[in-house]
This record gives C-alpha cells, sequence and structure tokens, in this order.
C-alpha cells in the first residue's frame, strides 16, 4: 500500500524487490524524513526501518539537499527556497523542511568536514 510519502513508499518498492534492509532503511529515513513523517503521521511506518546515523546517511542527505529536481546543483539554501517554493511555506513538506533545517543542515556540514579531511 502507498502512502504518498516517497521515502516510505521509495523504502518499500526496493524492499519488494528484494534489496537490502539497510538501503531500504536508508531510502526510509534520508533527508530528515522523519520531520514530515510526523507531519503526515506516518511514524510507525516509517519506524518499520532503523534510523543509522553517520557518513554514509550524511552523505545521502548532503546529495539530496545540493541536487535539484533536474540534477542540477544548489547549495542548501537554494534548495530549501526550492522546495518551499514549489510546496508552500505552510504545506506540510515546507513545515517539515523548515523544522528539519538544523538537521540537515548539520549533516551536510558533518560530509564537507569528511570531505575536508580526506
Amino acid at each position: 500500500m502507498q502512502t504518498g510519502f516517497h521515502p516510505i513508499d521509495g523504502a518499500r518498492y526496493l524492499a519488494a524487490k528484494g534489496h537490502s534492509p539497510r538501503l531500504c532503511a536508508l531510502v526510509a529515513h534520508h533527508s530528515a524524513a522523519t520531520f514530515e513523517a510526523a507531519e503526515r503521521g506516518l511514524q510507525a511506518e516509517l519506524a518499520e526501518w532503523p534510523s543509522e546515523e553517520g557518513p554514509v546517511p550524511d552523505a545521502l542527505w548532503t546529495a539530496d539537499m545540493t541536487t535539484g529536481p533536474r540534477g542540477e546543483r544548489f547549495d542548501y539554501a537554494e534548495r530549501l527556497s526550492e522546495i518551499i517554493g514549489r510546496y508552500d511555506q505552510n504545506s506540510i513538506v515546507g513545515r517539515a523542511m523548515s523544522r528539519a533545517q538544523p538537521s540537515i543542515q548539520a549533516a551536510i556540514d558533518r560530509t564537507n568536514r569528511r570531505l575536508a579531511a580526506a
């Protein structure tokens, strides 16, 4: 059953295709999905997959939040503006992305520090 929330629907699709539970969990929780899941009342559905912390989810969030819907490169502020522009500040997505901003920025900052140190 589809929820209309792409992180959960994407994770379920991958699970049905036999992909690893870790990949499914990374997709389910990408880009602070917990904030939007809470707005949508889908916390139980999201909890089907464990949330991972570390370099891999941070890098995934960074890639997602610095790339536009057509593959264009954005900094996070531009990407957040693009998202809010498509969905409106007071929409479910707008509210969730605004609340998630510190968590997403922290993941991006950690990724940039790791890249600089490499």
